[in-house]
C-alpha cells in the first residue's frame, strides 16, 4: 500500500488497513512537520512507523521505507544523506528501501545520468526499490542493471549477459528482445 507517513492520523488510518490485508506498506519518513532536512529526524519517523506496524503485528519485511529523495542542486549533500540513511535504515531497523530516484536530479540538466549513477550508488548503499520514470533513459537502465551485477543481485551476471550479449545489443536499442543472436540460440554459429 503507498503509503503511509510518521503522522498520528494517518498511522491510525492505514496500518490497521495493512494489517487486515496482510499488505505491504510504503514508509515516506515525513510526519506533522514535514520532510526535515535532517536525516537523523527522518530515521526517527521511519523507526515510529515501524515500531507502529509491528503493534499491528505488520513484520518489519511487509514495511518498505521512503528516505524522501531531495534535489541535489536544492541541498548539496542530498545524495550522500540518502545513501547514509539507507544503510541505517538496512542495518539497525532491518527493513527494505525505496526512492523516488529522479528527485535527486530536479532541476538539473542532464537528469538521466545523474539517476543513473544515483540509482547505481544507492544500490551499493543497500537500496532494494527505485521509483523512477517508466520510459526509463537506456543509460539509466544499463547503470542500475551494472550495480545488480556488482552488488551479486544478478547471479551468474545472467540478466546482463541476456540484455547485452552480442546481438542483444541491437534488440535492446530497437525494443526488441535479443536481435538475431537471441532467435538463432546462444551457441549457433552465426550465417
Amino acid at each position: 500500500m503507498n503509503s503511509v507517513t510518521g503522522e498520528e492520523e494517518r498511522l491510525e488510518a492505514v496500518l490497521p488497513l495493512v494489517a487486515r490485508y496482510g499488505a505491504a506498506v510504503v514508509a515516506i519518513t515525513n510526519d506533522e512537520t514535514g520532510i526535515s532536512e535532517d536525516p537523523d529526524v527522518r530515521f526517527e519517523v521511519a523507526r515510529k512507523i515501524v515500531e507502529r506496524a509491528a503493534d499491528h503485528g505488520i513484520p518489519r519485511s511487509d514495511v518498505v521505507v521512503d528516505p524522501l529523495v531531495m534535489p541535489i542542486g536544492a541541498m548539496g549533500s542530498a545524495g550522500r544523506q540518502v545513501f547514509a540513511l539507507v544503510r541505517r535504515l538496512r542495518e539497525e531497523l532491518g527493513v527494505n528501501t525505496t526512492c523516488g530516484a529522479s528527485n535527486i536530479s530536479f532541476g538539473l540538466p542532464n537528469r538521466d545520468g545523474l539517476n543513473g549513477a544515483f540509482l547505481a550508488m544507492a544500490i551499493a548503499s543497500g537500496n532494494d526499490l527505485g521509483d523512477h520514470e517508466p520510459r526509463c533513459n537506456e543509460g539509466v537502465r544499463q547503470a542500475v542493471m551494472a550495480a545488480d551485477v556488482l552488488m551479486g543481485h544478478d547471479p551468474d551476471c545472467a540478466a546482463w549477459i541476456a540484455r547485452y550479449r552480442s546481438g542483444a545489443e541491437e534488440g535492446a536499442r530497437s525494443g526488441r528482445r535479443g536481435g538475431r543472436a537471441a532467435r538463432r540460440g546462444v551457441d549457433a554459429p552465426a550465417s
